[in-house]
Formats: C-alpha cells, sequence, structure tokens
C-alpha cells in the first residue's frame, strides 16, 4: 500500500517529497504537481517524458504468476532474501526500505518482506498489468509504474536495498537513491541458463560476458562486494511449467505463438532443465 511508503517517493518532474491526499486518491508534491492512484492501487510517476514502452503484456504477467507460484524458481528467491538480509544488519532503520526493480508480481519481493520483519517495499515496474498484481502482492508493499531508465521518482538516500531480478539496471539511479551504507543486490541469468530448451524450441540464449559487461557499467557509481555468488540447480518442469516459463520471458516476442506451441507439443511430458544465475552484491563507489 502506497502510504507504507510514501515517505520515500519524489516527483518524477522536480524530486521533490510526494504526500497523500483525498484518503490517497491522489499523491501531490510540494511543487504542486498531482499524481492520481489507480483504483488497483498502484501509481504512475513518469512525469512529462511518459513511459518508452509498455513492459510486460496481461499474457507475459500471467505467465510469470503461474511459473513463479510452483516454486521451481525457490532457491532464487531464498538467496535474494537471505543476501537482503544480511545487508540490512548493517542499517539501524526501524522500517528499512527495500526497493525492487522490474518487480513483475512482487513474487520476490513479498517473500522478502515476508522474512524481514518491519522491512517495507517499493515494487517499480514499467508494465501495468505487473503493477495491479504488484499492488496485491503484500500489505507492505507500494507498487509504482516507472521507467528505471528515465530515473527513479524516490529520494535521495532513501532505500537501504535496492534488488534487480533478471531486470534492467540503472547504476546512476541507484546509487542516488540507496542509503550511505545501502546495498544493492542483482541477480542476472548466467550463460547456460535454461539450455536444454534452448535448441527444441528456438528460444533466445544467455549470451556470455553478460557480468563483466554489467560492472563495467556500474563503474564510477556502484563497486562489488566481494565475490559473485554462483546459483545453479536442477528443475523438472512438464509441458506447462515449460510454456510458463517462456511466456513470461523475451522470448515470447520473438518466437510466433503459434510456432511455439508446435514446439512444445513435440517435447517429452517432463524435461530436467537447469537454472543457472549469478548473485552480485555492490555499493556506492
Amino acid at each position: 500500500m502506497l502510504n507504507h511508503i510514501v515517505d520515500v517517493l519524489a516527483d518524477p518532474i522536480d524530486g521533490s517529497p510526494l504526500s497523500g491526499v483525498d484518503d490517497f486518491s491522489r499523491l501531490v508534491s510540494a511543487s504542486g504537481h498531482s499524481y492520481d492512484v489507480a483504483k488497483q492501487g498502484y501509481v504512475t510517476l513518469s512525469g512529462g517524458s511518459g513511459l518508452n514502452h509498455e513492459g510486460d503484456s496481461l499474457d507475459m504477467v500471467t505467465s510469470r504468476e503461474v511459473f513463479l507460484s510452483q516454486g521451481h524458481f525457490a532457491p532464487f528467491v531464498e538467496a535474494v532474501t537471505d543476501r537482503v538480509s544480511h545487508a540490512l544488519e548493517a542499517t539501524h532503520a526501524d522500517e528499512p526500505v527495500v526497493l525492487e526493480v522490474g518487480a513483475g508480481t512482487g513474487y520476490y519481493l513479498s517473500h522478502t518482506l515476508d522474512s524481514i520483519e518491519g522491512s517495507r517495499g517499493v515494487g517499480l515496474d514499467i508494465s501495468v498489468p505487473a503493477a495491479r498484481r504488484l499492488a496485491k502482492a503484500h500489505p507492505r508493499v507500494g507498487a509504482v509504474v516507472a521507467d528505471v531508465w528515465h530515473g527513479l521518482p524516490l529520494l535521495d538516500g532513501s532505500v537501504n536495498v535496492v534488488t534487480v531480478i533478471f531486470a534492467p539496471r540503472n547504476p546512476a539511479e541507484f546509487a542516488r537513491v540507496l542509503a550511505p551504507e545501502g546495498e544493492v543486490v542483482v541477480l542476472i541469468a548466467d550463460h547456460g541458463h535454461l539450455d536444454e530448451l534452448r535448441e527444441p524450441l528456438g528460444i533466445l540464449g544467455v549470451e556470455e560476458g553478460k557480468l563483466e559487461r554489467m560492472l563495467e557499467q556500474a563503474a564510477g557509481h556502484l563497486v562489488a562486494v566481494g565475490d559473485p555468488q554462483l546459483l545453479e540447480f536442477p528443475m523438472r518442469l512438464d509441458r506447462e511449467s515449460i510454456a510458463a516459463q517462456v511466456g513470461m520471458s523475451p522470448s515470447a516476442r520473438h518466437v510466433e505463438a503459434e510456432t511455439l506451441r508446435g514446439r512444445l507439443d513435440a517435447l517429452p511430458e517432463h524435461m530436467d532443465v537447469t537454472a543457472r544465475g549469478v548473485l552480485v552484491r555492490l555499493r556506492k563507489a
């Protein structure tokens, strides 16, 4: 709910603080700008520039919800929550703020908030269908529609931990909103992730050197802390789980639906598939 996190939100136009009025049906800034809160509980803070694209479609969001709810990525969510918990031990905030960029349906963020007493979550996503799910994901989550590339509608130094799970990154903005002792926790897909599905389905692979490029882009804003943590585990997936996994990914836009359905139907009833990711910790440079 937005009332839990409004004290860290900022006007996307001029960066001034926001507050809720008219029973939180609107957020208004100190400079007089007003932003309507949707009836589903999220707010769009995109400033005058608007949004570059719509993000995940309703079908992609539904696929994400189906796949994640089955627990296939549980080791990923446990690792992220554990890392956030350790990072917050260095803070002295009574109600620490966790920002997830590209929060989707709120699966990861909700798990983290459930595990850390008193924590508050800002879930940010460019997708309106995702924000509708996100707004109802957890009582201490506030859902915001915004484009990370246009800037984060949050006050300087207002966030204790930023999490980014398989989502876009803006290192300069992460450094700006991060509290002095804060940490950025990033989970990226590693080369080999879901490779068993690449050839039979003709879907996108994970390019090599992704971690190195991320660290290069962060230079001057964020620095790595400790060694990256490799997370690798097997998953036994049935056809519908595989369909949901592909449907929630960028591959959903690169293979025609009829073609993909035919390839899925040709798969065995179950497949052993490898999940592979790298967890990286960063702090202000």
